[in-house]
């Protein structure tokens, strides 16, 4: 995957808790902003979703994974799938269909 750079500002305790954390993962820097911003996407996808702002592919999308990964991930934060009946017969229908 491609990678880019990325300058960015941030306050004296965010530059010292992004500093700690590297030494404590003996990594760097540039690893610790990454993991940060992963699991940041993972929990908006989450938020928005259980909000209702996100349907599930969209929150798939913002997380950054498959559709079956963010159900799993939803199921572990407690979060219940926010289909109204309709939509959970209409999917029934079209997986009846495709077997």
């Amino acid at each position: 995957m491609a990678t880019k750079t990325l300058s960015i500002r941030i306050n004296d305790d965010d530059y010292k808790f992004l500093s700690t954390l590297a030494k404590e993962e003996r990594g760097d820097m540039s690893s610790a902003v990454r993991e940060l911003v992963d699991l940041g996407r993972v929990m908006l996808a989450v938020e928005r979703y259980k909000n209702g702002e996100a349907s599930l592919a969209k929150a798939a999308r913002l997380a950054g994974v498959s559709l079956s990964k963010m159900m799993d991930i939803l199921a572990e934060y407690g979060v219940e799938a926010n289909l109204a009946h309709e939509d959970y017969l209409k999917s029934l229908k079209t997986v009846r269909k495709v077997w």
